[in-house]
C-alpha cells in the first residue's frame, strides 16, 4: 500500500479520533461523562493508536528529524520516565482521589445486609436472595457487601446495584 496516497484520510483520522479522545478523556475526568463515553474512550483509542502509527510512518522522514534533534529526544524521553512514574502506586484505589460519590457508597458497602434491606425498601431475605443471585454466598444477616466483595468499589457498586435496582418484571 502506498501511504502517500492515503494521506487525505489518515492525517483526518488522527485528528478526529484525538478530538474524540479528548473530548471523551475531559468529561472523564471531571466524571461528566454518561452513556458511552467512557468505553468511547476506551475502545475508540485503539483507533487513535492505528491512526498515529499510520500517520508517523506516513512521515517517517519528519519523525526521523525531530528525533536527531537534542530537544526531541528529550521531549520523548521525558514523556517515557512520566510514563514510567505513573505506574508507581500511590495510596487509594487507582493512584487519584475517588470520586465524591465513593465515601457514602463505602459506608452503604459497610452496611449490615438488615440496614442495606430497609435501604432498598425490601426484606433481609430478598436482599439475600439477590445476592445470592448473583453468586455471592451469604451465611448471615450481619454481613456486608464489603464483606461479600472486598473493598473494590466497582464491584461493590455492582453488587449494591443487583440488590437496590427494582426487580425485573
Amino acid at each position: 500500500m502506498n501511504l502517500a496516497k492515503q494521506r487525505p484520510w489518515i492525517t483526518p483520522l488522527v485528528m478526529g479520533s484525538f478530538a474524540l479522545s479528548a473530548a471523551t478523556g475531559v468529561l472523564m475526568f471531571f466524571h461528566l461523562d454518561t452513556g458511552l463515553n467512557k468505553a468511547a474512550h476506551e475502545w475508540l483509542g485503539w483507533l487513535m493508536l492505528g491512526a498515529v502509527v499510520l500517520h508517523a510512518l506516513l512521515n517517517l522522514p519528519a519523525v526521523k528529524r525531530h528525533l536527531q534533534n537534542r530537544t526531541g529526544r528529550w521531549v520523548v524521553i521525558g514523556s517515557l520516565v512520566v510514563l514510567g512514574l505513573s505506574f508507581i502506586p500511590v495510596g487509594g484505589s487507582g493512584g487519584g482521589s475517588e470520586p465524591g460519590f465513593a465515601p457514602p457508597v463505602r459506608a452503604l458497602a459497610k452496611a449490615p445486609i438488615t440496614v442495606l434491606a430497609q435501604v432498598a425498601g425490601t426484606s433481609t431475605d430478598d436482599v439475600k436472595a439477590r445476592l445470592q443471585a448473583a453468586g455471592f454466598t451469604v451465611t448471615s444477616d450481619q454481613q456486608s457487601v464489603a464483606d461479600l466483595v472486598g473493598g473494590d468499589l466497582k464491584v461493590q457498586i455492582r453488587a449494591m446495584s443487583q440488590v437496590l435496582s427494582p426487580p425485573k418484571s
